[in-house]
């Protein structure tokens, strides 16, 4: 793509192509993948009458395709003077829309004063140090703007991801006559984000897109970012933190008769349903999902009331506990996994079974500080005013 990135490999692929008169038809749709389907156009967002660059844009025709469908203004810039002549020979130099720029992108990107409204890279993304695309890029896209590219994931022999920011050989095919190497750098979606919130985005969303073939190991990253107005200056590391909390949910459920929904435990001890929060999930979706897998019943995140949280220490780990009400649900109440539960019951809350377990026990209290039940103490941050 450039002399930062073993730009004769490019030439050589393009004088292959050139040579031959490779030809590929006109795109219909963006294509994220070395495959037909996925993701297309869209994730770009808006692009009418928008400043669009196209990095590494090779025969230049999904440049084209953005221009005539959508009305960008395209920049396709690419690096090898093979590939930029074979998207002069296909395409006009005064194709509406595109100007076909034949540059290494760190020059261009250094001697561009105009910002885009988003920046995009089929594939080629990979093949330039994101030390130093990343830093020269940011502020040529304006607060705001997008940035959209797609890298390689794993390969055809299945290597999967570096978790360390240096290039690796990858080949880059010729048809049916072999294969080029170049450098890559192929890596993981946490380092991709760390290095574009160093360079000043915010990373929207990472997808891997498998291959359709079942044989073929291949997958890339769909990687979409916005360029931050403001960035709050904070460390990153590919490590993760050190944890010190740990966060679940207590799901307190009635029925209609005001009743408590509690379980015997194998421990001897009775406990409301609950667990750990999974990442990326809601302290809803938590209660919702910890109640259908411990007693089958069914209740909608919408209806569920998170009225307090709970902070307490356990063997020198704080332990924080969102307390959950639920009084609207389908089903009735099945020991789902009697191994650690052996039967669900209701119970008034004027006779309560015990022992309770002791965070089912701080959160009935929190839920109804009137119940005259002992537990160790817990610091209480009320965030609904539950049933006084």
């Amino acid at each position: 793509m450039s002399d930062t990135a073993d730009g004769q490999v490019w030439k050589d692929f393009g004088r292959y192509h050139l040579d031959r008169g490779t030809n590929p038809p006109e795109p219909q749709r963006a294509n994220w993948t070395f495959w037909d389907g996925g993701p297309g156009d869209e994730v770009l967002g808006d692009l009418a009458g928008r400043r669009v660059l196209d990095i590494g844009s090779g025969t230049g025709r999904y440049a084209v395709h953005l221009a005539r469908a959508h009305g960008a203004v395209v920049d396709a810039v690419d690096g090898s003077p093979t590939q930029h002549q074979r998207a002069l020979d296909r395409y006009s130099k005064d194709e509406p829309g595109v100007r076909f720029i034949l540059a290494d992108i760190l020059e261009h990107l250094h001697q561009e004063t105009e910002p885009y409204d988003v920046a995009y890279a089929m594939h080629s993304f990979g093949f330039v140090d994101p030390h130093q695309l990343l830093p020269a890029l940011a502020p040529r896209i304006r607060p705001g703007g997008r940035l959209v590219f797609s890298v390689l994931h794993t390969n055809r022999d299945g290597l999967g991801p570096s978790s360390t920011v240096h290039p690796r050989p990858e080949g880059v095919r010729l048809g049916d006559d072999g294969m080029l190497t170049t450098s890559m750098w192929v890596l993981t979606p946490a380092l991709w984000e760390d290095l574009l919130v160093e360079a000043g985005f915010l990373v929207e969303d990472v997808t891997v897109l498998p291959s359709p073939a079942d044989d073929d190991p291949v997958r890339c990253q769909l990687i979409t970012a916005r360029r931050c107005a403001r960035v709050a200056s904070r460390p990153r590391t590919t490590a993760p933190p050190v944890a010190q909390t740990a966060l679940g949910v207590c799901v307190i459920v009635t029925d209609a008769e005001r009743r408590v929904l509690l379980g015997l435990h194998r421990s001897g001890v009775w406990e409301c349903p609950g667990g750990k929060v999974e990442p990326g999930e809601s302290l809803e979706e938590t209660a919702v999902r910890e109640l259908r897998e411990e007693t089958s019943l069914s209740a909608q995140t919408d209806k569920v009331e998170v009225i307090a949280l709970l902070l307490d220490e356990v063997g020198g780990t704080n332990r924080a506990t969102a307390v959950a009400v639920v009084a609207v649900h389908a089903g009735s109440p099945t020991a789902v996994e009697p191994e650690l539960v052996s039967r669900w019951e209701w119970a008034r809350t004027d006779a309560l079974p015990g022992p309770l377990f002791v965070p089912s026990a701080q959160a009935l209290r929190a839920w109804q500080p009137a119940l005259g039940i002992d537990h160790p103490p817990a610091r209480v941050y009320r965030l609904a005013p539950g049933d006084r």
